[in-house]
């Protein structure tokens, strides 16, 4: 997706750790009409599908799972990171490994919120060592769900996750794919 990548070039800062640092407008601060194109890209990719549901792990995955969401007309539920007292018992759990927070988190969605037989369009932020989208893949197959396909905005082509995904037979979708980061030369290939 040429708008994103542009923007990835212009805006994201290469940090130690092979991190990308996107947050003037993905994920701290969030630039409304480039999640508009997004979701309007990801609906064209997945034309083909029938999507009764989006999934995503909060927080930077939200914005563009919701306008996924609603060019699909569908709803979309985020996993939670925390469990709340007002979330219940009755949960889907998992555990994921951050790569850019370097901790493990267990997540989970209310059973309410996924059924079997529906149709479950995984959508994140990033895609690196592919913890974060086989921990969704794992809630959507533990409710019964099927896993229509993967997206990630920004896949880091250069670390295992799109290979894992693809090896394991998801349909993955990157909008935008990193060959190469040198946070010396603050290059982004």
């Amino acid at each position: 997706m040429k708008t994103l990548k542009e923007r990835i070039l212009k805006d994201g800062r290469v940090l130690d750790g092979n991190i990308l640092k996107v947050d003037s407008f993905i994920n701290h601060q969030v630039d409304y009409k480039l999640m508009d194109d997004i979701g309007d890209e990801i609906h064209r990719r997945f034309l083909d599908c029938k999507v009764d549901k989006v999934l995503t792990i909060e927080t930077s995955g939200i914005p563009a799972a919701y306008s996924v969401a609603r060019k699909f007309d569908v709803p979309f539920v985020f996993a939670k990171k925390k469990v709340s007292g007002n979330i219940g018992d009755d949960l889907y759990s998992t555990e994921v490994f951050s790569y850019t927070k370097s901790c493990l988190y267990n997540v989970v969605v209310s059973k309410k919120y996924l059924t079997q037989g529906e149709n479950v369009l995984v959508v994140d932020d990033f895609l690196a060592n592919g913890q974060a989208a086989l921990g969704m893949i794992d809630l959507v197959e533990q409710s019964g769900a099927n896993v229509v396909g993967v997206v990630a905005l920004i896949e880091k082509a250069f670390q295992d996750g799109g290979n894992i995904l693809r090896e394991k037979g998801y349909r993955l979708e990157a909008l935008a794919s990193i060959e190469k980061m040198d946070v010396e030369g603050i290059k982004i290939k």
